[in-house]
């Protein structure tokens, strides 16, 4: 049972991570100093969506699930719990896009914002 509630926590963690990545610019134009935490997170991210790497807290919540007496799966975080069941079908492309045109409209805002007030 704790090694459920351990994968529980991490899958917890990985979405709050995503949800980071995705709106921190924007959070980032109330409180500027998340800039210094959001941008190293996108480009972590970005990294991993490139080359094709799997980040490190899907295996552990893997094993914990498995250590935990629930079945492994084998797909990625987000082909198990964003793709399909967010985004029907094929839409991970285009909700990977928009995610980006957030970013990148929260990271001018956040510049444009601090221009103005310098």
């Amino acid at each position: 049972m704790t090694y459920s509630l351990a994968a529980d926590a991490v899958v917890v963690i990985h979405f709050a991570f995503v949800v980071f990545v995705v709106i921190g610019g924007v959070v980032a134009l109330r409180w500027p100093k998340v800039l210094w935490l959001h941008v190293p997170a996108v480009l972590y991210s970005v990294w991993i969506i490139v080359f094709s790497i799997t980040c490190p807290l899907t295996p552990l919540e893997r094993d914990l699930r498995e250590r935990g007496g629930r079945d492994r799966y084998d797909e990625s975080f987000i082909e198990r719990y964003v793709e399909g069941v967010l985004y029907p079908g094929d839409m991970l492309r285009e909700a990977q896009f928009v995610a980006a045109l957030v970013v990148g409209a929260s990271w001018i805002a956040a510049g444009l914002t601090r221009r103005s007030a310098d």
